[in-house]
């Protein structure tokens, strides 16, 4: 059985002011990938790619050969920590309730026209598709350590919370005021809850029956997750709880471990709730287990 991580995080931004970088990314990426030689992962087998190095072309590059190399009984983990953001549809693509698509943003994030440029973001029909093909029999785990919808940063007094405590949120609006209004206007027809947690859900529905991921990712769809500091070092809020209650209970079950990280996301007055998409099955055996 082989074991193969790619861990992603990133603070800097090529086309991006540095009021927009986070501080915590890069952290996440290098201490999920430190917590994974604990359960039998290599150095060699354990890519981290941070700033720079996380273009699109090299994330998907190693993702899509992460998942192309794997054979049955393999275990993949992918993380990923930077922001998150909302593309429009592509006409002719798969129908979006909201017509809008999740996507998540890479070094070389820029701007085309009103909105993101999508060679520019991962977006999750990209992951959905790829997902889809890892063989039966693989264990693939993803972690999320960013927002995934555009909804949170309607809620104004969250967002001022979390500054004053010295937290960031991990998205990306549009990047124009039209792009805004765009992203407003479609958001509107649709019911926001339903809509953004389907993306999440379909990034582990197989369209066949070979592979089923589990997801964590750190925050509902309605909430923002934090770029935050843990005794004087910056973490994602979701990344430093998860790998803290993985150290102290590396056996619990994924159930479990998601109300740990719950229990101290209250315990640190985040606002954010993580959550945990897979089979039920999955749930209630520990991270890195088949079921």
């Amino acid at each position: 059985m082989a074991r193969k991580a790619l861990c992603v995080g990133i603070n800097e931004f090529e086309s991006l002011p540095p009021t927009s970088w986070l501080n915590g990314c890069v952290n996440d990426a290098n201490d999920v990938a430190a917590a994974l030689r604990q359960l039998g992962f290599t150095a060699r087998d354990t890519t981290v790619l941070t700033d720079a190095g996380a273009t699109k072309r090299a994330v998907m590059t190693a993702l899509e050969g992460l998942v192309s190399s794997a054979k049955a009984g393999d275990h993949l983990v992918f993380t990923f920590s930077s922001h998150g953001t909302q593309v429009p549809n592509e006409p002719g693509g798969d129908r979006e309730p909201d017509d809008l698509d999740e996507a998540f943003a890479c070094y070389d994030i820029r701007q085309q026209g009103d909105q993101w440029d999508r060679d520019t973001v991962i977006v999750d029909d990209e992951l959905r598709d790829l997902f889809a093909t890892v063989p039966t029999g693989v264990l693939l785990e993803v972690l999320l350590d960013t927002c995934h919808s555009g909804t949170g940063l309607k809620d104004l007094d969250e967002i001022m919370q979390a500054q004053l405590l010295g937290r960031r949120p991990r998205f990306l609006p549009p990047p124009t005021r039209a792009g805004l209004e765009q992203a407003r206007s479609l958001r509107a027809v649709a019911p926001v809850r339903t809509v953004d947690r389907k993306a999440l859900v379909e990034l582990t529905r197989s369209r066949t029956a070979a592979s089923k991921p589990v997801l964590f990712a750190a925050c509902r769809p309605d909430q923002t997750a934090s770029d935050a500091t843990f005794d004087g070092r910056s973490n994602g809020a979701f990344t430093y709880l998860f790998l803290k209650a993985l150290r102290a209970d590396p056996a619990a079950s994924r159930t479990d471990l998601l109300k740990t990280v719950t229990a101290g996301l209250k315990e640190g007055d985040f606002s954010q709730r993580s959550t945990l998409e897979g089979p039920v099955k999955s749930k209630k055996v520990g991270f890195g287990q088949l079921w």
